[in-house]
Order: structure tokens, then sequence, then C-alpha cells
């Protein structure tokens, strides 16, 4: 018998014994591997990872740490396992797992195009209801596609409003800015049941130095946009390029005032500036012009009258491709769309979410009394979870039908997503799928290691501490320690 960490138990010379003799030896095995086991669950981590905190003035009661075989019922590392900690975007890997199962794999989102009357002549006298379900995907080129599909049949000229029907999600008033105060940052967008294009626009900036200037491209049509261009070129390192630039918005004009190195060459910049009835009445105008047609009303919310029939249908993209953008990327406002949509009522609540998970938790036999769900995303100061519960939760995982889907969502260790450029030139390049998280004052990550031996593990850490931002080589640490077994 070989015990883990290369603890041998067997005798020193060869020794025949009778039955109840190898039944002795069995259980001496069995006590020392359940006392080993103890002893680095209760008190060592790896030294490597002891030195990385140390050196980062990490105390080791901020951080949550789980390694456990895929295949094992007893971790071979436990620390402050139980405790409860906010995961950040580790907390995606719940609301992802909980929609391939709850929802299915091919589940998808339908944005609908209704009205009351049946065009004539090309003319809609009456209104367009515009009427989402949820959609996380339903970006620009799918809003087009549906536009297009009106277009196609039959209808040129619209003459009454177009009314925005959000009614499949109940949701409290959501300010942008209560997170961090960057009400502009797209990640902050709330959850709507008609979200388009993730309620952003793209704007693409490009360093000319033969001009010593920047140039501004408006990629997201939106009928009146103006881009007033303040910017100046830089002579610093790219860095965090988004920092040195102040955007404001006032109506239909974004100013954007600030430097922008002229080392970044060309970056896409992403904000949210207006309101989502604001934002969505400017790209269909702009595109419903574009598409040749013509509208003459308003665009503002409201409910489709039972009376209305179809016009076009936009059809998302499965469930099991939507994970993979949000886990990959991770991507908060599409995650918030998935936790909504995992209310089986309708109108969706939050609570009604949280219910929904809960009920499917207790139903799968975990139990994890300290779990605080907020919004599904991890963006929140208020979620929590246990090492010990993430990784019940990603062994479960890996023994479910929809393991597969569920593992390719996550991001490759130097290969995709947030992980892209991380541990590159270590032994788990990729050989670990792994969910990241960060916010201040949290590090996390999430998923799953194939070691050098061929040996696939669970490994968990979480880290809550002022200087989390420090933890990287931590985690980082933990990951190498782990992936050269």
């Amino acid at each position: 018998m070989s015990l883990p960490g290369d603890v041998g138990c067997r005798p020193a010379t060869t020794i025949r014994v009778g039955r109840p003799g190898r039944a002795l030896i069995r259980s001496a095995c069995l006590l020392l591997l359940a006392g080993w086991v103890s002893t680095v669950g209760a008190a060592e981590l790896p030294p490597a990872v002891s030195r990385a905190l140390e050196q980062a003035g990490i105390p080791d009661r901020s951080v949550g740490i789980v390694v456990q075989a895929v295949d094992g019922v007893t971790p071979l590392l436990a620390h402050n396992a139980r405790q409860p900690l906010n995961p950040a975007s580790a907390m995606k890997l719940l609301t992802t797992y909980a929609g391939l199962e709850l929802l299915g794999p091919a589940h998808t989102w339908r944005t609908e195009a209704l009205a009351e009357a049946a065009a004539r002549d090309g003319r809609l006298d009456g209104n367009l209801y515009l009427r989402g379900s949820g959609d996380p995907r339903l970006g620009l080129e799918q809003f087009w596609l549906l536009l297009r599909q009106i277009r196609l049949r039959g209808v040129g000229e619209i003459r009454g409003d177009v009314v925005l029907d959000r009614s499949a999600f109940a949701v409290a008033e959501h300010d942008p800015g209560a997170f961090d105060g960057q009400p502009l940052r797209p990640y902050n967008a709330g959850p709507d049941a008609l979200l388009v294009n993730l309620a952003s626009i793209r704007l693409t900036l490009q360093a000319d130095p033969a001009q010593a200037a920047v140039r501004v491209i408006a990629e997201t049509p939106s009928d009146g946009l103006r881009i007033s261009n303040r910017l100046s070129l830089g002579r610093e390192a790219c860095g965090d390029w988004r920092e040195q630039i102040r955007p404001t918005v006032s109506g239909q004009t974004i100013e954007l005032a600030g430097s922008f190195p002229a080392s970044c060459g060309e970056k896409a910049l992403h904000l949210m500036p207006w309101t989502a009835d604001a934002q969505v009445e400017g790209l269909f105008r702009a595109l419903w012009n574009e598409l040749g047609g013509s509208f003459s009303g308003r665009v503002r919310a409201g409910r489709t009258p039972a009376t209305a029939s179809v016009v076009a249908i936009q059809e998302s993209p499965p469930l099991a491709e939507v994970v993979r953008e949000i886990n990959k990327y991770s991507n908060n406002v599409m995650a918030r769309q998935l936790f909504l949509s995992l209310d089986g009522e309708r109108p969706a609540t939050a609570e009604g979410a949280r219910r929904q998970v809960g009920s499917w938790l207790q139903a799968k036999g975990l139990k994890m009394p300290e779990l605080v769900l907020d919004n599904g995303s991890g963006l929140s100061r208020s979620e929590r979870i246990s090492a010990d519960s993430l990784a019940q939760l990603l062994r479960v995982a890996w023994q479910s039908p929809v393991m597969p889907e569920f593992v390719a969502s996550l991001p490759l260790a130097g290969v995709d997503g947030t992980l892209r450029k991380r541990l590159n030139g270590s032994a788990a390049v990729g050989r670990a799928h792994l969910k990241t998280g960060y916010l201040e004052g949290v590090r996390a990550v999430a998923g799953y290691l194939l070691d050098q031996g061929g040996r696939r593990w669970i490994v968990v850490c979480l880290i809550n501490d002022p200087k989390a931002r420090l933890g990287k080589p931590v985690i980082d640490a933990l990951l190498q320690w782990l992936a050269e077994r």
C-alpha cells in the first residue's frame, strides 16, 4: 500500500502472514493514512505556499484551501476548509453548473417581435413589441438579425411605438455605480429581460504617432451618438490604460479626456453610457435606418398585449455555449442573466432563483450552511461559500452527465480565457481547467488539475484579506506544487 506524499506502508522484509495478519496490517496502514491526512489538513501547507503567503504578508487564517482527488473522499490538503469566504467570480461555478443541470445544455432563450395587426403594403399602423426572455447573448449581430427578419416579413414603416417588454424578470431598480463607483463600466449593468448588446457600446482607440493624436471609432451604432475626443497621446507604458481615460456622458455625447499611451496601439473601450431604454432606442433607430426602414414613433417600456401575434423570433445559442463565455471570460452580466433564469416562475426574481438553487443542492445531498447567494456572478460583497463546499460542488459536477460541458467552459491554464497569460512555463499549462476570481480584498481559484502522474485533482483556494491583491503567487505556488506531483 502506498500513501500520498511517498509515505510507504510496507514491512522492511518480506513476511508471509495469514488472513488475520494481513487484516491487522491493513488496519494499521489505514490508521497511518488517516493520521497523515489529518496532519496535513490541520496544519501543514506546502512550503512554497507558506513562503508565498509570508512574502505577501497574508496570514494563513485568511486563506481557505482544499485539494482532493476527483475520485477521492478524503482531501489531500484541507486548510480553513469550512470557513465562509467571499469567492468573487468563482461563484460562477455554482451558477453555471446549476444552469446546465436545471435548464439543460441545449436550453435557449427567445427574443420575440410581435404586433397586434399585420402590416399592409409594408406599413405597420400599430405598435411593434420587443419581448425578451432574459437572453444573456443578445448581441449587436443578433439584434440586427431580429430586425432584419422583421423587414423580410414585410414591415418597412412603423407608425406606432416600439414597446420594450421586460416583464419576464422582476428586478429592483439598479444603481450601476453602487458597487464600485464606476457606473460607466459594462460589468456593472443590472439584469434585464431584454438585455441588448450587454447594455454597452464599443469604441476603438487608435494611437496615431505620426499625427501625435488618438483616433476614436464608434464600432457600435447609436442614433445621434457624438464623440468629443479630448484624448492626448501619451509616452508611458501601456499598462492599465483604462485608468488613464476619463469618460463623461451628456445626453448623446460621450467625451473622452485623459491620455492614451502610444505603446497601446489599438484597444477596445467598452462603456455603458445610457439607461437601458435609451441604449436600445439608439441602437434600434440606427439599425432600422440602415435596413431601410422608417419609424416615426417613440421607444418606450411596456407590456405586450395578449392579442399580439409573433412577427419574428431570434433564438440564443444553446446554454452550453453561453456558459463557456460566462466562465472563460468571467462575464458578470451574463452570469446574472443566467442566475435569474434559474427561477422556474415568471416573472423571475432573485429570491426565486435562490430557492431553486437551494432545492437543487439539497436534492444532490450538498449541504452548504454557510452559503450566501446574492446575484450568482460573484460581483458582490456579500456572497459567501467555503472552500470545502466549492470542492464538494466540483466533485459532484465531475460525476454529472453535464460534466463535459461544464469542464470545457473553464479557462485552460496558459491557453485561453482569463488564464491565457497565467502560469506560462509551469507544469500546470494546458493541464488545469480553473475559474478565477478577483475583487478588492479577494483572490480565488477553483477547478480541476491533472498532475504529471495522470491523476486529476479538485483544487480550491480562496483568499480574503486586505493584501489579497498580492495573493497571485500564493495561488500559483499551490497549483505548481499540485501539478508537479
